[in-house]
């Protein structure tokens, strides 16, 4: 019985730390989440029915501008490496129902660098020929600089998106 209570309020504990580092972002709000601003805008609204059942659908925009002096960079070596921690931001819409294939988070995700790297082959006739093919270098978010995207939430009708906002980084 201890341990069933000792287990169950590490589990609560846990659930609450991990919806702590999100926070509600509303309409037109900017949100300053270490050394960048984040920003969520709703574009338009226009109702629509999914399944015999009426939604509002939103058009909502995101941003995020590095207002810090720290830059965020992340350098491929190289051999082959499968990189997935790119994200700055994730904008979540809690009320979101992803139907007709829509949204229900938005993630601004770091800017890549190409890089052009030059090979040489032999073609089909035979010939030696060297040719050029963009690579990914690395992936950066420089102090100034911004990201932003678009999406799509359908939300009950009635209601406006419950958006949070979390920091990846």
């Amino acid at each position: 019985m201890k341990n069933l209570f000792f287990f169950l309020s590490l589990s609560v504990s846990l659930l609450l730390g991990i919806n702590a580092n999100a926070q509600k972002i509303s309409d037109g709000q900017t949100i300053e989440i270490n050394g960048m601003s984040v920003t969520f805008n709703i574009l338009n609204k226009e109702s629509v029915e999914a399944g015999g059942k009426p939604y509002d659908r939103y058009k909502v925009s995101a941003s995020v501008k590095n207002t810090s002096d720290k830059g965020y960079n992340i350098r491929l070596s190289s051999y082959p490496q499968i990189v997935s921690n790119m994200g700055l931001v994730e904008l979540d819409c809690i009320n979101a129902t992803g139907a007709k294939l829509t949204s229900k988070k938005i993630e601004l995700k770091m800017k890549v660098q190409m890089i052009n790297v030059s090979y040489s082959a032999y073609d089909k006739s035979g010939k030696y020929t060297t040719n050029m093919i963009p690579v990914t270098g690395s992936y950066y978010f420089d102090p100034g600089d911004t990201i932003s995207d678009n999406a799509i939430f359908i939300v009950p009708q009635g209601e406006k998106p419950d958006v949070s906002v979390r920091n990846l980084r």
